[in-house]
């Protein structure tokens, strides 16, 4: 599948990935490099008119990493919108806390292991 970007979000995306947030660093030091399952990620990478915390296009996956500022109305309408694209273009989506993502690693690697399992079957 080819995914298409508005490439004015080039330059944000760049920012975003110099400026991650502490959850975001945490799950890329166990995403780069093809660290996890051999599977190659992108982090940051824009999708449309939006940007994924992290993409993997060989499971069509995006993963999300939400912190305290997911709980605005605001923000969370835009979560919506972009869950809602994403899906349109056949892509899927696991969302994660920045808690989850520092605090317990482990369940977040063992819900993307299960993800891989499910669509593998």
């Amino acid at each position: 599948m080819r995914i298409y970007y508005n490439p004015k979000l080039k330059e944000v995306a760049r920012n975003l990935r110099n400026n991650m947030t502490i959850a975001e660093k945490s799950a890329w030091r166990m995403l780069k490099s093809k660290q996890f399952m051999g599977l190659d990620f992108h982090r940051q990478k824009p999708i449309g008119n939006f940007i994924a915390d992290f993409y993997c296009s060989e499971l069509s996956l995006v993963i999300e990493i939400d912190g305290v500022s997911h709980n605005d109305d605001e923000v969370k309408r835009k979560d919506e919108m972009k869950e809602q694209y994403f899906k349109s273009i056949g892509l899927n989506i696991l969302r994660f806390t920045d808690d989850q993502v520092i605090g317990n690693w482990m369940l977040v690697e063992n819900e993307i292991k299960k993800f891989i399992s499910e669509i593998q079957l």
